[in-house]
């Protein structure tokens, strides 16, 4: 069943300008506006020039090459469901569902200054201070324990979804949080579980342990308001395969829901029992600590230039974002094994400049009795779903959308790996 959230379709025919912050060739798009662009979660920072990022490595004969980028805009043309990607002059560019269209978290950015454009250069320039540092840090936790809240604090906005359900987190979320003398780089993680009941389990806790490959220190999350336990199921599951101790700091998060005293008990036990190098207890929902933590990762991080231009944060491009923001109400809405056995994805993302942009979703389960649930009663509950997801896109984005949903059965999907990793969980993100 498909539900749309706006008026019908206009005619089949349609050409739509295609910006996301990664597609072909490794170069910015430059917008020279003040005004609020199509990303603008990725822009939201008061630069003059708010900035677009396309990358995209296209693998061909084991080596890997750039994609020329020409400044014209890369077009899509929809004839009878059939999408072609051109651009407005030049040779054509077809893109498709191969290795080109995904994008390593394991992988460091090249800072090689070959790639930058004058724009960039100028960025290493006043980050090239003897005193900056930029570096990588795993955001390692069992469920349900605060890591997705405190990325968000220390980013500044919301990136991760959050839920008062366990296991919300599925992928490995690349964060960037940076200032005029550094620049973090924060890997929120799913949450490490013990009993590991299908192949998404397995694969989400082998995301867990890739997030320490480029790390330069850990973060460990644990909750303030149950009993102390050792930490060393996450240790064994976030950097037991790696051959050299990082520093670790443990975070007591949710200090606001009980008494100082407690507070006190609770630091003194893990300071006692556990192998890290410090412990600081905050409150990431109302940001309390948050600069201690900031602090302290700063103390660990190597001199360096950034990763990245500081006005970007996040790599994962914005039908990645549009997913999950839908998946949160999925969360949010139902109940039991529904949220768990859905995954949402974009098929079909269209930006366009002088009309709503197109957003076609799928969400599929694993059994009729499920959609049926999802669906509701005449389509109520799908409906309420939809609504609610279009007005945190919209929010998201900063732009009108037109949300098309439909619900698919797709039986055993969490048992297949081949499709869990099209769909992201084999470490890396679909960029187009």
């Amino acid at each position: 069943m498909k539900l749309s959230t706006a008026p019908p379709r206009p005619p089949s025919m349609e050409v739509a300008i295609h910006i996301s912050p990664t597609s072909v060739g490794e170069r910015f798009f430059t917008v020279r506006d003040n005004r609020s662009t199509l990303l603008s979660h990725l822009t939201r920072y008061s630069y003059r020039e708010a900035r677009l990022r396309f990358q995209a490595k296209s693998v061909r004969g084991g080596k890997s090459n750039l994609n020329k980028f020409s400044s014209s805009a890369i077009r899509q043309r929809e004839f009878g469901g059939n999408i072609l990607d051109e651009e407005d002059d030049g040779d054509e560019t077809n893109i498709s569902d191969d290795e080109s269209s995904f994008l390593s978290l394991s992988e460091k950015p090249d800072r090689n200054m070959a790639l930058l454009d004058e724009y960039e250069m100028d960025e290493l320039d006043s980050s090239s201070t003897s005193n900056h540092r930029s570096g990588y840090v795993a955001v390692l936790g069992k469920p349900n324990v605060g890591k997705s809240t405190l990325a968000n604090q220390m980013i500044g906005q919301k990136l991760s979804i959050v839920t008062d359900k366990p296991q919300t987190t599925r992928h490995q979320i690349l964060g960037i949080c940076s200032g005029p003398e550094y620049q973090i780089i924060l890997y929120d993680t799913p949450g490490v579980m013990g009993k590991k009941m299908h192949k998404l389990d397995s694969m989400m806790m082998k995301n867990v342990r890739s997030a320490a490959i480029n790390a330069d220190c850990v973060l460990v999350v644990v909750d303030a308001c149950k009993v102390p336990e050792k930490i060393d199921e996450v240790l064994e599951e976030g950097v037991a395969d790696l051959n050299h101790k990082l520093p670790t700091l443990l975070v007591l998060n949710k200090k606001d829901l009980i008494k100082p005293g407690e507070i006190v008990k609770k630091l003194e036990w893990y300071e006692k029992f556990t192998d890290v190098d410090e412990v600081i207890p905050v409150s990431a929902k109302y940001g309390h600590g948050v600069d201690d933590v900031r602090e302290w990762i700063l103390s660990k991080l190597p001199v360096g230039p950034a990763y990245y231009p500081k006005d970007i944060v996040s790599e994962h491009p914005e039908r990645f974002f549009v997913a999950e923001i839908i998946r949160e109400k999925i969360f949010m809405q139902y109940h039991n094994e529904v949220p768990y056995a859905c995954q949402v994805n974009v098929v079909s993302y269209k930006a366009r400049p002088n009309a709503k942009d197109f957003i076609q979703v799928e969400i599929l389960v694993e059994k009729n009795s499920q959609k049926i649930i999802l669906i509701g009663k005449e389509g109520r509950a799908l409906k309420l779903l939809a609504t609610a997801a279009r007005l945190d896109i919209e929010d998201f984005l900063q732009k009108k959308v037109y949300l098309e949903v439909e619900v698919k059965v797709k039986e055993n999907w969490r048992q297949d790996e081949g499709l869990l990793k099209h769909y992201g969980y084999g470490g890396q993100i679909q960029v187009l």
